[in-house]
């Protein structure tokens, strides 16, 4: 399906830890001149601490009611509530040896250089080896999250879907993507399965 040269304003990036939500959805915020809204932002205050549910879910409906919006992912507490509005989710479906091997690089650099998260946060040695670490949540959710993305894709009366298989696929795609500028020229593709 090809849109004109407006293109859609409330954008969820979608993936497994480590698949490259953050970088993407930050290139497409720049690109199209929408507001970013890094959730890790939104779910974790200073010292790790967590936001309790039932405010993460009140500070994403607040995001999600505006006309304008990128978020870099969707938690399952509160995921109903950008679904309910959300004109596109674009989902990396990358192999496990990807989205593992930029988690191993990214983690590796953050620890190396001390490089914030998050509302200053910065991940540990100790994190790494706890029940909360990164690389265990990466395992545990790795076949649901990729279900999930399929089925998202699959449905033939849900929401706009793009489902990248490689980060050649996705690069390839957001370099078609037109700027925000008006005088870009046509839209682009905006729904389907990319390789």
């Amino acid at each position: 399906m090809t849109v004109g040269p407006a293109p859609p304003s409330r954008i969820l990036v979608y993936g497994v830890c480590g698949s490259g939500k953050s970088a993407l959805a930050r290139q497409l915020a720049e690109r199209l001149d929408l507001p970013l809204y890094p959730v890790d932002d939104l779910t974790w205050e200073p010292g790790w601490v967590q936001v309790p549910k039932p405010l993460q879910r009140q500070r994403i409906a607040a995001i999600c009611d505006r006309d304008a919006w990128v978020l870099d992912a969707a938690y399952g507490n509160w995921m109903d509530v950008p679904l309910g509005s959300v004109d596109l989710i674009v989902c990396l479906d990358f192999p496990r040896w990807v989205s593992l091997s930029r988690l191993l690089r990214r983690t590796a650099g953050r620890l190396l250089a001390r490089t914030p998260v998050c509302n200053g946060n910065r991940e540990s040695f100790r994190m790494l080896l706890s029940k909360e670490s990164i690389f265990r949540w990466h395992f545990t959710s790795f076949g649901r999250k990729r279900q999930r993305m399929r089925q998202w894709h699959s449905d033939p009366g849900g929401i706009q879907v793009l489902l990248f298989r490689s980060p050649r696929a996705v690069t390839r795609w957001l370099r078609a993507v037109p700027p925000a500028n008006p005088a870009a020229g046509p839209g682009t593709q905006w729904g389907g399965s990319h390789r």
